[in-house]
């Protein structure tokens, strides 16, 4: 199996991303679709809803959508497509959990921190983070807490409860299906990276 290193040398391709849009940087029409598509997906997953009686929080696939696609695309293209996610659906684009669209009450707070989660699981990719299991499970770790640490103080103040009222409503019901979620995106990104490096090396020189 070749060895990928962790810190890719400068002007390389540091996401899996850029192996659809050239060396260093796409054109604008490829780097727009990416993102375009990236909120898109974030949209898509939104409505795998999976409502839960004793919290107003629903269980949603946007969280994997939005750490996964992150480590795929990069901070840059991340951080934009979360932005345009969170600021289209204000506008009136309903790609919000059942195709909803505005402020959305007591779960909005996790749809802000998506942007702040994506831009920081797509640094640490740019930096080598999801070329390996270990680095995949800690950026993903990482961006989970973003959303969390953007979600729960929102929902304490939304229905006026304490932090670990907010805990038992807005984290702690999820941290298995978050654990499930970790563990195949962790999966799935470094086989990827690993795949990438067995064609490289096929290619003729």
């Amino acid at each position: 199996m070749p060895v990928i290193p962790i810190s890719p040398p400068a002007g390389t391709r540091r996401v899996l991303a850029d192996y659809a849009v050239g060396r260093s940087s796409g054109t604008a029409v490829a780097e727009i679709g990416l993102v375009a598509g990236f909120a898109g997906l974030i949209g898509l997953a939104a409505q795998v809803v999976v409502p839960l009686p004793w919290t107003p929080v629903p269980v949603t696939g946007q969280t994997f959508a939005v750490l996964l696609g992150a480590a795929v695309l990069g901070a840059r293209r991340a951080g934009a497509g979360g932005l345009l996610y969170l600021l289209a659906g204000l506008a009136g684009v309903p790609w919000f959990a059942g195709w909803s669209a505005g402020y959305v009450g007591a779960s909005f707070g996790y749809i802000v921190a998506f942007p702040f989660a994506a831009a920081l699981v797509g640094w640490l990719a740019d930096v080598g983070f999801a070329r390996r299991l270990a680095g995949m499970v800690a950026a993903m770790v990482a961006g989970d807490l973003v959303v969390y640490l953007g979600g729960v103080p929102w929902l304490m103040q939304s229905i006026h409860v304490g932090v670990r009222r907010a805990l038992d409503l807005g984290a702690f019901p999820f941290l298995a299906g978050d654990a499930l979620k970790l563990a195949l995106a962790a999966a799935l990104v470094p086989a990827a990276w690993s795949a990438v490096g067995r064609v490289a090396t096929r290619r003729p020189r």
